[in-house]
């Protein structure tokens, strides 16, 4: 089993499902196989904005080729869906991380639950495993356990960790974090932030805030802004994208508990509506479960042909 399969069989076994009951016994695609086409696709939460661009592309193909089978309709769909996701134009993983800034400098977003301070721990632990040096913010200082999580992640994948008390200046805590960094010669900075939707003003400020503190120690940080999305909830990810990217600019996507959902078509429905990638995914609560994102092999293995043979 591939990296990728364990993250979307769920999503693929419902479509699979829904597509097969709609083709089984025809010789070639008609308005019924594209209507299941159409409700597979939203029920896998891609969206209906994106489900229709899909839909349209495939009507104009269908209506040039009458007698597309079934095999070349799935390859249709994989070439669509990779189309869509191809938003850096990079071939294949891409490198998360430039190691030419010392230190880079990532900061990241999302609501409390999505997996934000896990995901935090995860790369933190493979950054350590590559040799590099890590040093994490605790910058979500408004919630005790926050800070508490991070600080046993930290010890966990053996990298330093900085943090005040709870109520202290999110801020304060990021500037202390990047001139520790830069003091103790790190490669990588990972900052914490707060994961609460509330008044977006207030988030606005406060993220705003933090990157100019840092900007103070580090002149262009932050050098990437990571939203991390839960992929099992389905359309509100597409909502927290919304609000995240009017508050500050997301640069690059991390979805979490793919492994879980039958809704892994929220990967590709927020990548189309918000052209920002995907660089890292989720597929189980182990420590290296946490995979650095390949379109290539996600879209391989959410629409491989040996489903067809099952």
């Amino acid at each position: 089993m591939g990296i990728f399969d364990k993250g979307v069989q769920k999503t693929k076994q419902s479509f699979f499902q829904k597509l097969s009951r709609a083709v089984v016994g025809k010789s070639k695609v008609d308005d019924e196989t594209l209507d299941a086409i159409e409700e597979a696709l939203v029920a896998s939460d891609m969206g209906v904005d994106t489900t229709l661009k899909i839909i349209d592309n495939l009507e104009d193909r269908v209506e040039r080729d009458k007698y597309l089978s079934f095999e070349e309709l799935v390859g249709i769909l994989r070439e669509e869906i990779g189309a869509l996701l191809d938003v850096d134009s990079e071939e294949g993983p891409v490198e998360p991380f430039d190691f030419s800034k010392k230190p880079y400098v990532m900061m990241v977003v999302g609501v409390n639950g999505v997996g934000k301070t896990t995901t935090i721990g995860k790369l933190a632990s493979s950054l350590k495993a590559q040799g590099k040096k890590v040093i994490i913010g605790a910058a979500d200082t408004f919630r005790a356990a926050a800070v508490d999580q991070l600080d046993i992640w930290a010890q966990r994948a053996g990298v330093d960790i900085v943090k005040q008390k709870m109520g202290s200046d999110p801020a304060s805590v990021a500037y202390d974090t990047v001139s520790s960094a830069v003091a103790k010669g790190a490669d990588v900075v990972l900052i914490d932030t707060a994961g609460r939707l509330h008044n977006r003003v207030d988030l606005m400020n406060e993220l705003t805030k933090i990157r100019n503190v840092m900007r103070k120690v580090v002149p262009d940080a932050p050098h990437e802004v990571l939203l991390v999305l839960d992929a099992s909830t389905g359309q509100n990810a597409f909502q927290q994208a919304k609000e995240f990217s009017r508050a500050t600019d997301v640069s690059a996507l991390a979805i979490t508990k793919l492994d879980g959902s039958a809704k892994g078509g929220v990967v590709i429905g927020v990548v189309d509506q918000f052209k920002v990638p995907v660089k890292f995914i989720g597929i189980g609560e182990g420590i290296d479960d946490l995979k650095v994102f390949d379109k290539k092999e996600f879209v391989e293995s959410l629409f491989s042909l040996e489903d067809l043979k099952k």
